[in-house]
């Protein structure tokens, strides 16, 4: 049981490394060509998937504005040509929700991705648009980061001493780390994007704080020896 827990944290820990040598800069220097790019010098169909932002006149065929535990925000759009298209959303407003079916809308087109729908002086960001959330991709790395410490910290603990590794056990030390571990990864990072501090903050802050969680939860459910205090 040992190897393997080993061996399953480097599922996480290859995980963790990817959010943090590729996912997050990759996001943030998508982001900051997007904040970049300038208009298109000409409207022109070679332009849509270059740096610069170029602008498009669509017409509403339909709106899906759902909310629930499966939500889905979406704007069909079409041209006066053949083209058809879904745009998504992660919220119903502000403009989303007002489109109706025949509505014309300007949208602003970026890489060959509608980033942008407008329609009289009512803008809405798509799904598609690059963000400054680097604070979650964060929280997710070093979450992931965390998971693999705690299954490495188990195995080894359970090849080391095979009949006496409590409490290194999924119940309830192991349920309750992972849990504080969650707590702690995104109750920094959501706040994080909120407020809008830097994405190292989350690493900063979460570590720390699982790390002394782990400290106290081990000191009251190690075992005592008998007639210890």
């Amino acid at each position: 049981m040992g190897v393997l827990l080993i061996l399953l944290s480097l599922i996480p820990a290859a995980a963790c490394y990817l959010v943090f040598s590729w996912w997050l800069p990759s996001d943030r220097e998508r982001y900051r060509d997007y904040q970049a790019a300038e208009p298109c010098p000409a409207h022109a169909t070679a332009q849509v998937g270059s740096d610069c932002l170029s602008t498009w006149r669509f017409t509403v065929v339909k709106t899906v504005v759902k909310s629930g535990k499966t939500s889905t925000y979406e704007a069909t759009l079409k041209d006066e040509d053949a083209w058809r298209g879904v745009v998504d959303f992660g919220d119903p407003g502000p403009l989303l929700e007002r489109l109706e079916p025949g509505d014309r809308v300007t949208a602003t087109v970026w890489r060959r991705d509608i980033v942008v729908l407008s329609k009289d002086g009512v803008r809405q960001n798509s799904s598609d648009a690059p963000r400054d959330e680097l604070q979650m991709n964060a929280a997710i790395g070093v979450l992931a980061a965390l998971v693999a410490a705690q299954a490495f910290a188990f195995g080894a603990v359970r090849l080391v001493r095979p009949r006496g590794y409590e409490p290194f056990t999924w119940n309830p030390y192991g349920k309750r780390l992972l849990i504080t571990s969650v707590a702690a990864c995104f109750g920094v990072g959501l706040p994080a994007v909120w407020i809008g501090i830097p994405w190292w903050t989350v690493p900063a802050v979460g570590v720390p704080a699982v790390v002394c969680a782990a400290g106290l939860m081990h000191h009251r459910l190690r075992p005592r020896a008998a007639g210890g205090v």
